[in-house]
């Protein structure tokens, strides 16, 4: 389970690569890039969490969604996570969240860049030998 950020994405857009052992081990890791770049995880407390449930057409919308949806809960709630546990059923195209967080303050939370959206601009999720292999560029 792991990410980084690559150098290949369109400029101004953050470009996620990540990956895990299971599915949801891969979307949960591009979930902590997405905060990560927001602020560092290391600082986020998991006091507080949010439970939810979205579906997709397909494993590209159902990321986006999920993302999508941890987007509009840190917009709304000025959530920030660090903890994900995630239930995906790939034939139903559902996925069930855990998120466990806190509320950002500007008093313990660096400030990183601000994601204005997720795209599907060169996505890619990728079953391979190793596990699952994940691309997202997040509009900055």
């Amino acid at each position: 389970m792991g990410y980084r950020y690559s150098e290949k994405g369109p400029t101004a857009d953050l470009m996620v690569e990540a990956w895990g052992d299971t599915l949801e081990e891969a979307f949960g890791s591009v979930a902590k890039a997405m905060f990560n770049s927001m602020t560092p995880i290391e600082n986020i407390m998991g006091g507080e969490s949010r439970s939810f449930e979205v579906e997709g057409d397909d494993l590209g919308a159902l990321l986006f969604n999920f993302l999508d949806e941890l987007l509009y809960i840190h917009e709304v709630e000025l959530m920030v996570f660090s903890g994900f546990e995630l239930v995906i059923d790939q034939d139903q195209i559902r996925l069930n969240a855990v998120c466990r967080g806190e509320h950002f303050d500007l008093k313990r939370h660096e400030q990183g860049i601000a994601i204005k959206a997720v795209t599907f601009h060169n996505m890619l999720i990728e079953k391979v030998e190793s596990g699952w292999e994940i691309r997202v560029v997040l509009d900055t």
